[in-house]
C-alpha cells in the first residue's frame, strides 16, 4: 500500500464515536454496572440543578423492567429496564435540551472552578448513548422552567459520527409539575440487590445528602421513601479563577494568548486568584520581564521564565468559598439516619490544596450494631456480591464508603486513595482489631468524603480518586481523629463496664451482710438504713454516677467527644442535629419546626444543634426522638 493510499484512509474521529467503541471507560463495563451508572448520572444532574438554583431537591427515581414480549419478566431475570428520574429543579430552556442530553463534552461545569457533582460534560449524554446502542431507544425529556411556562417534550439521540444531537420529536405537552425536569431512558442492564447496586447507591446518596427528599421505586415494585432529614441547603459554592500553582506551561501559553488584559501584570492580577497587582509586578521582576509588556507578544523563552518565576514565588493558598462540604452536623444526621450503631462521630478537616486546587476531606464513623443486640443475633441472609468481588472469610470486616463531591464511589475500591489510607491507618491504637494490611475488624462503617473543585479521578468513569500525597495525608489525619474519638469511647465503655460488674458483685452480698449484722445485734439493727449506706458505699467505690454516665444509664452525653452521638437502650446522647419528633409525626427542621412548615417555603437558615444533657426521668420525658425508627445498615 502506497503512502497516498494510506493517507486517503485517514479521517477524523468524533468523541462520541470513540466512546461508542470504548464505553467501558465511562462505566458501562457490564449490564449490572451500566444500570447503576445510568441512574447515577441522572440523579447527579438533578441534584446539581436543584442546588445551583437554591431549591431543596425532591427527586423521584423509578426503575422498571421492560417486557421483550407480552408481560414484563421478574426484575432478577429482566435484561432491559426503563429508568425515569424526575426532579423539582429550575428546568431547562427549550434550546438547551437537545445538546445537554445528546452531545458529549457539552456542559456548564468543565470550564468553571467550583464544586459540583458533574465536571466533564459527559455523564448524562453518555448514559443516553448507551441506551441508544443497546436498545435503539432515544432519550425522552420533559422540562418546564416555571408554572406559567409551557412544558416541552423532546425525544433525542446522538449522531455518533458528528457528536451532534438528533431531534426525533419535540412538542409542548400538559405536565402536572410546576417546574422541573424528567428524563427517561431505556437501557440494557441487570438488576441485583447487594453491594454496588442501585439500591446501595440510593442509600449512600442519602447519607451524604440529608437535605434531599428521595423516592425510589425499585424494579421489584417496592417504594422506598427517604424523607428530608436536614432542612438547610449546602452553602452555595462560588466560582474562582485558577490558582497559579495549578497550571502547567502549556496552559500558561494558552492563557497568554486568550487574555483580554493589555499588560503582563494586569494579566497575572486579573486571570489568576490570589495574585494582587503588587505581587504581579514582583513576579514580572523575578522573571525579568516588563510588567507593561503585551501578553500576546510574550514568545520564545519568556513564557517558561515567567512560569518558573510563578512557581518560585510564595502565593497565598486559593480561596475555599468554591467548596460546599457536607458539614459535621449534616454528616451525623445522615449516618444516624441510615446506619445502625452505638457510636457515631464526624470530622471536617481544614481546607487543603493539591496542584493549586482546594479540597476538603470529611470523615465519619459508625460503630456497633445499635441498641437491639438480640435482633442482630438472628441469622443474617448472605449479601449478594458485586461482579468480581470475593467473599471475605471474616464477615466482621469494617465497611468503607467513599464519596467525591457528595457522590458515592461504588467500584474500584482498591485503586482509591481513600481505601489505601484506611488500610494504612493503625486501628489497633484505637482499640479495634486489625490484621496487617487489612481492614479493621468489627461492626464499623467508615465514611470518607472529598470535596474539591476538581476531583482527580483515575478514569472517565469517576470510580476512584488518584493517590496524591496531599490528599492521602488529609484523609489519614481525618481517620486518625475519628479513631481517637472511637478509642476514647471504647476505653470509657470498657472501664465503666468493669466497674459496673464489680458493683453488681458487691450488691449480691449486701442483703446477706445486712441480715448477718441484724442477727448479731439481736434484730435491733435498722436494716433499711444499713442497706442504703452499703449501696451508697458500693456506688462510690465503683465510680459512682460517672460509671452510669459512661454506660448511658442516666442519659448523660459523651463529654469530651465533639460532634459525636452515643446510642443506648434509653435513647441517644450527644450532638443530634435532626430528630424525628413524635409530636409532629415527621421530620423536624434544625430550628424545631415540623417538616410540613418548611416544605412549602424557603429552607431554614438557623443552626441545628440539639444537646441531650438531662438525667433520669426528665431526659425520658423531654426526648421524644428516642422511639424514632432506625434505618438499615
Amino acid at each position: 500500500m502506497s503512502a497516498v493510499e494510506m493517507g486517503a484512509r485517514q479521517r477524523e474521529i468524533s468523541v462520541s464515536e470513540f466512546f461508542t467503541k470504548n464505553r467501558h471507560l465511562l462505566g458501562f463495563d457490564n449490564p449490572r454496572k451500566a444500570l447503576l451508572t445510568c441512574v447515577k448520572e441522572a440523579v447527579d444532574n438533578a441534584l446539581d440543578a436543584c442546588e445551583e438554583a437554591g431549591i431543596l431537591p425532591d427527586v423521584v427515581v423509578k426503575v422498571e423492567a421492560v417486557a421483550n414480549g407480552d408481560a414484563p419478566p421478574p426484575a432478577s431475570q429482566a435484561s432491559r429496564f426503563r429508568i425515569t428520574v424526575t426532579d423539582n429543579g429550575p428546568g431547562i430552556i427549550r434550546q438547551q435540551i437537545p445538546p445537554i442530553f445528546a452531545k458529549l463534552l457539552y456542559g456548564s461545569k468543565f470550564h468553571r472552578l467550583r464544586m459540583s457533582r458533574g465536571q466533564q460534560g459527559i455523564g448524562i449524554s453518555a448514559a443516553g448513548m448507551y441506551g441508544q446502542l443497546t436498545t435503539g431507544k432515544p432519550v425522552q425529556i420533559t422540562s418546564r422552567t416555571s408554572a406559567r411556562a409551557p412544558a416541552h417534550y423532546f425525544e433525542v439521540q446522538i449522531d455518533t459520527k458528528k457528536n451532534e444531537p438528533q431531534i426525533l420529536e419535540k412538542k409542548q405537552i400538559a405536565w402536572e409539575s410546576p417546574r422541573g425536569t424528567q428524563v427517561t431512558m431505556e437501557v440494557e442492564g441487570r438488576y441485583q440487590k447487594g453491594r454496588a447496586s442501585v439500591d446501595e447507591y440510593i442509600e449512600q446518596t442519602i447519607i451524604a445528602n440529608p437535605h434531599v427528599k428521595l423516592t425510589y421505586l425499585s424494579p421489584e415494585g417496592e417504594t422506598k421513601e427517604h424523607p428530608r432529614t436536614y432542612h438547610e441547603l449546602p452553602p452555595s459554592p462560588r466560582e474562582i479563577k485558577p490558582h497559579p500553582y495549578g497550571i502547567e506551561l502549556g496552559m500558561l501559553l494558552k492563557m497568554l494568548q486568550d487574555t483580554k488584559s493589555h499588560s503582563l501584570a494586569g494579566f497575572l492580577a486579573s486571570d489568576f486568584s490570589r495574585v494582587s497587582p503588587r505581587l504581579a509586578e514582583d513576579i514580572c521582576k523575578t522573571a525579568r520581564l516588563s510588567p507593561r509588556a503585551r501578553p500576546r507578544d510574550t514568545h520564545g523563552p519568556a513564557p517558561e521564565t515567567l512560569y518558573k518565576a510563578i512557581q518560585s514565588t510564595k502565593i497565598m493558598a486559593p480561596p475555599t468559598n468554591c467548596l460546599s462540604p457536607i458539614g459535621e452536623k449534616a454528616l451525623l444526621a445522615g449516618l444516624y439516619r441510615q446506619i445502625k450503631g452505638d457510636f457515631y462521630t464526624a470530622v471536617s478537616r481544614p481546607p487543603a490544596v493539591y496542584r493549586g486546587n482546594p479540597f476538603v476531606i470529611e470523615a465519619g464513623l459508625a460503630y456497633g450494631r445499635g441498641p437491639s443486640p438480640e435482633a442482630e443475633s438472628q441469622e443474617k441472609k448472605p449479601i449478594p456480591l458485586a461482579e468480581g468481588e470475593t467473599q471475605q472469610d471474616d464477615a466482621e470486616l469494617a465497611r468503607v464508603i467513599r464519596y467525591a463531591n457528595r457522590v458515592p464511589l461504588l467500584y474500584q475500591q482498591s485503586a482509591c486513595v481513600i481505601y489505601k489510607a484506611v488500610l494504612d491507618t493503625t486501628w489497633r491504637n484505637y482499640g479495634v482489631a486489625q490484621s496487617r494490611g487489612a481492614l479493621p475488624t468489627g461492626p464499623m462503617v467508615i465514611f470518607v468524603h472529598m470535596a474539591s473543585v476538581w476531583v482527580p479521578f483515575t478514569s472517565e468513569s469517576k470510580e476512584a480518586i488518584a493517590d496524591y500525597d496531599e490528599i492521602r495525608k488529609e484523609v489519614t489525619l481525618a481517620l486518625r481523629e475519628c479513631g481517637r474519638r472511637l478509642g476514647a469511647f471504647l476505653r470509657r465503655l470498657e472501664r465503666a463496664d468493669s466497674e459496673h460488674r464489680r458493683r453488681n458483685i458487691f450488691e449480691l452480698y449486701i442483703e446477706e451482710v445486712v441480715e448477718s449484722c441484724n442477727r448479731l445485734k439481736g434484730g435491733r439493727l435498722p436494716t433499711a438504713k444499713l442497706k442504703e449506706q452499703l449501696q451508697k458505699m458500693a456506688l462510690k467505690r465503683t465510680g459512682g454516677e460517672k460509671t452510669d454516665e459512661l454506660l448511658g444509664k442516666n442519659g448523660s452525653g459523651p463529654e469530651g467527644l465533639p460532634h459525636s452521638i452515643i446510642v443506648t437502650p434509653e435513647g441517644i446522647e450527644g450532638e443530634v442535629p435532626v430528630l424525628v419528633g413524635e409530636a409532629s409525626g415527621g421530620a423536624v427542621s434544625p430550628n424545631g419546626a415540623p417538616k410540613e412548615d418548611e416544605e412549602a417555603g424557603e429552607p431554614s437558615r438557623r443552626s441545628g444543634k440539639t444537646r441531650h444533657r438531662a438525667k433520669g426521668k426528665r431526659e425520658a420525658a423531654r426526648s421524644p426522638a428516642r422511639a424514632r425508627p432506625r434505618g438499615k445498615a
